[in-house]
């Protein structure tokens, strides 16, 4: 399979992925993109690796975890107030949902990544390790700093706003 037509079929997905990561689709796009750019210029010796998949998916993680971006790229503009919640089911699993992102969001990168590769992607133990460049012991460490940091701001909400996305 060449470049183009690992990108064509694959982009929905590593989209995703980058979603995942982010929590926003425009620096989801941005993500995908800037690390698609960089195996670009190794395709010949990755596409012939047991599937180029793994290879761009980490390039994609790497790329997280070393964005360094400015204090304002965390503030996102907004035309109009969001209004109250209805307390209608389907709007308190949106809420729910929306409350996770959010908590999600003040977890250091790479706890993040941990915990979106264990959980969203499925991902064992020694094959995020594999991903982060890390022993699984560094692995579990950062989920059970994670699932604990998750766990204390469900409880208190002020723990919510302390420490943004750091990592």
């Amino acid at each position: 399979m060449d470049f183009a037509e690992f990108v064509m079929a694959r982009t929905p997905a590593l989209l995703r992925f980058g979603y995942l990561l982010t929590g926003d689709g425009h620096l989801a796009e941005d993500l995908v993109q800037e690390a698609l750019v960089r195996v670009h210029r190794r395709w010949s010796g990755i596409e012939h690796q047991d599937g180029p998949e793994p290879y761009v998916r980490k390039a994609i993680l790497h790329q997280y975890l070393s964005w360094r971006r400015r204090r304002s790229s965390t503030e996102l503009p907004v035309d109009q107030l969001p209004e109250a919640p209805d307390p209608a089911p389907a709007v308190e699993r949106i809420v729910d949902r929306d409350e996770m992102w959010s908590l999600l969001a003040t977890l250091p990168r790479a706890q993040r990544a941990v915990v979106v590769l264990r959980y969203y992607e499925d991902l064992a133990d020694a094959d995020i390790a594999l991903m982060l460049g890390c022993t699984q012991g560094t692995v579990r460490v950062h989920a059970f700093k994670a699932l604990k940091r998750l766990r204390v701001a469900l409880t208190d909400p002020a723990v919510v706003g302390a420490g943004h996305d750091r990592g």
